[in-house]
């Protein structure tokens, strides 16, 4: 069992923001389309697209919607010009950050990603110049309670074909870290057991973290959430993580 988890705090910054972000239908829209014209439309054969449906039912996406994209993804009708782009750079205070993008029109997207670095005080890189800081994982976090102990969900995970599990700064739940591949199965066993998943993604995780305060934070969190808010973009990623002053202020 590895030391304690940052990813729930990183994780609290971007649900909140999904939640003042009016466009997040339009988002996991597009990534139902995208993961349906790669994979195909079916979901037991296409991860991708079981979790891109599984965070569109999270957020009470009606599925008329949903059949829709996959519909529109597996016919490879307008989505066929939509390409997926990283982005990577530096926030203020050397914080690495990876921006994902699908879009049908790069130079509109280098240039507003371009843009939201410089007026938030960081800078855009090259390729690869902050990628080998993250790795691609599952992550499944596990509420904590009298009836579910640390114990029982690593036994359950790692017999799942977990990698690890590790416990958050205040003991309240727990992430269960999967390889990509794996994510899916691993979820599915540890809901079949009984354990509340409170959160589960397969994310860009980083290898260490950096905690931000005070003003840093500030203008870290502006960039991310005008990242964010970007049309053409599904996903920001950081190394930074937040104390709960900043969170609440932002």
């Amino acid at each position: 069992m590895a030391g304690h988890s940052k990813w729930s705090n990183i994780q609290h910054r971007k649900n909140a923001q999904d939640k003042k972000r009016g466009a997040v239908f339009t988002k996991l829209v597009r990534e139902i389309t995208v993961a349906a014209r790669l994979g195909g439309g079916d979901l037991e054969g296409n991860p991708r697209l079981r979790l891109a449906v599984d965070k569109a039912l999270a957020v009470s996406m009606p599925k008329d919607n949903i059949e829709r994209a996959i519909k529109r993804g597996s016919g490879q009708d307008d989505s066929a010009n939509v390409q997926e782009i990283r982005y990577e750079g530096y926030a203020p205070g050397g914080i690495a950050i990876m921006v994902d993008c699908m879009t049908d029109n790069q130079n509109r997207t280098v240039a507003d990603v371009r843009h939201a670095f410089s007026k938030h005080g960081g800078n855009l890189g090259a390729d690869g110049s902050v990628a080998y800081l993250f790795s691609r994982q599952g992550v499944i976090q596990i509420a904590l309670d009298g009836e579910t102990t640390e114990e029982a969900v690593l036994e359950a995970a790692l017999d799942a074909g977990a990698e690890d599990v590790v416990v958050d700064d205040e003991g309240s739940s727990v992430d269960v870290l999967t390889r990509p591949e794996s994510f899916q199965a691993v979820r599915t066993a540890l809901e079949q057991v009984g354990f509340p998943v409170a959160e589960a993604d397969v994310t860009e995780r980083p290898a260490t973290t950096i905690e931000v305060g005070g003003e840093q934070a500030e203008s870290v969190l502006k960039l991310l959430e005008r990242l964010d808010d970007l049309e053409d973009v599904q996903n920001v990623y950081s190394n930074a993580v937040f104390s709960e002053d900043a969170l609440s202020a932002s």
